[in-house]
């Protein structure tokens, strides 16, 4: 269960004694508050706050630009243009704070993006919960051949049987060396910030993670791509509903400039350039290395 009792509970009693306020509230947010987003087999996303709406990226904009730009673009219009033309700080005025259950491996990939505040569970304070991320079978995959950070072929049949039971096996083995070293009958027990150091790194931990939106945006772009690695994907998957909802316009130029769209180099801009008054280009004629060309093949969906 990604939730405790008493998790839940307290998440219903907040639900149930909503607040008047005159702050500016987005009502696609108001409707993620406090309910918690399962994610993998244990994790959970949910939002706890946040602050700002498609309108605060306006009006900061409008304070930047000055007076008179509302007559030439509307919100939506002049939104697209700051995400076109990467101005960031407009979008800085949008906040979230989210509380997180994830797997430590993912939350070491997750805490590289260094743009938030950020609170962890003390495992030196606490006692972690036996709870470990398992794989499903379709996630068990091979090394990739060509991509040393990626995955291959999904594993099957036997293969697949005994990873899923070493996986299975060690994370239980050493949660209960951790207990045992915790609870020494007779003995005072060894301290929880030195037991802590035999734990997984597929065991559970939780944050709370804060970040404005443009900073969120950078995260998403990385995370959300489907080269990320799945199990921090499904994490920013997740979080693009729950964004999408909250600042809808924003989101829609985010998508559609970030998520679906690509930059170019000055050589492949060229190359697309010269391709379009008919002039064939080849890897050899273009300046780009093998790499690059593969890459950019790719992208013009040539290959």
């Amino acid at each position: 269960m990604p939730l405790t009792d008493d998790q839940i509970a307290e998440i219903a009693e907040l639900r149930s004694t909503p607040q008047p306020t005159l702050r500016a509230t987005a009502p696609g947010m108001e409707q993620h508050l406090y309910h918690a987003h399962e994610v993998l087999d244990h994790g959970f996303v949910r939002v706890i706050d946040y602050m700002g709406d498609d309108a605060a990226i306006v009006q900061a904009a409008r304070v930047s630009y000055g007076a008179g730009t509302k007559k030439s673009r509307d919100d939506s219009g002049l939104i697209r243009y700051l995400m076109r033309h990467w101005h960031s700080t407009p979008f800085e005025m949008c906040e979230i704070k989210l509380h997180v259950k994830l797997p430590v491996f993912v939350a070491r990939q997750w805490i590289r993006h260094r743009t938030a505040n950020v609170n962890e569970y003390s495992a030196r304070y606490s006692i972690l919960d036996r709870e470990f991320y398992i794989p499903a079978p379709d996630q068990l995959a091979a090394q990739s051949t060509v991509n040393n950070q990626g995955r291959g072929e999904v594993l099957t049949g036997a293969e697949a049987a005994q990873v899923l039971e070493i996986l299975k096996t060690d994370a239980g083995r050493a949660y209960d060396h951790y207990e045992q070293m915790l609870s020494q009958e007779g003995q005072q027990g060894l301290a929880r910030e030195l037991a802590r150091m035999n734990l997984p790194a597929n065991i559970y931990t939780q944050w709370y993670w804060k970040v404005d939106l443009h900073n969120l945006f950078h995260f998403l772009r990385l995370r959300a791509d489907e080269h990320a690695q799945y199990e921090i994907r499904v994490y920013a998957e997740t979080l693009c509903k729950i964004v999408a909802d909250w600042v809808p316009a924003a989101y829609g130029a985010f998508e559609d400039y970030r998520l679906g769209g690509a930059n170019l180099s000055a050589k492949a801009l060229d190359c697309v350039k010269r391709m379009l008054k008919g002039e064939a280009v080849t890897q050899e004629t273009s300046g780009m290395s093998k790499g690059e060309w593969r890459e950019f093949e790719a992208l013009l969906g040539s290959r």
